[in-house]
């Protein structure tokens, strides 16, 4: 069993930075790639940042420049550091993760409880 824990969340106020950690634990073959997703109220999730094996990563527009995301391999662990936060990125962000449980399993997607961040202006 697979489990995604987040940490980091919390509130800030407008331009200040914070850091988001997950952890991925359990039966873990291999991981292609993990990365943070967020949700605001009534509006749909979205991807804000991804980071794969070989390093490559892609970023919503909205926080290119602002937000990087990195990732320790052997401790199966992804990190997001934001900063200059707006009131806009204000959410629920999830950590998501593409790996593989066992050798003869497929890559299946698995996903963090989320941790709240909220931005004030």
């Amino acid at each position: 069993q697979v489990q995604l824990v987040e940490s980091g969340g919390g509130l800030v106020q407008a331009g200040r930075s914070l850091r988001l950690s997950c952890a991925a634990s359990g039966t873990i073959f291999s991981i292609n790639a993990m990365g943070w997703y967020r949700q605001a109220p009534g509006k749909q999730r979205e991807l804000v940042a991804r980071i794969t094996t070989g390093d490559s990563t892609n970023f919503a527009d909205s926080v290119k420049g602002r937000f990087t995301i990195s990732r320790d391999n052997a401790k199966n662990t992804v990190y997001l550091q934001m900063n200059s936060l707006k009131p806009e990125d204000t959410g629920v962000y999830y950590c998501n993760a593409l790996l593989r449980a066992n050798w003869w399993s497929q890559i299946s997607d698995y996903w963090g409880q989320g941790t709240q961040v909220t931005v004030s202006s």
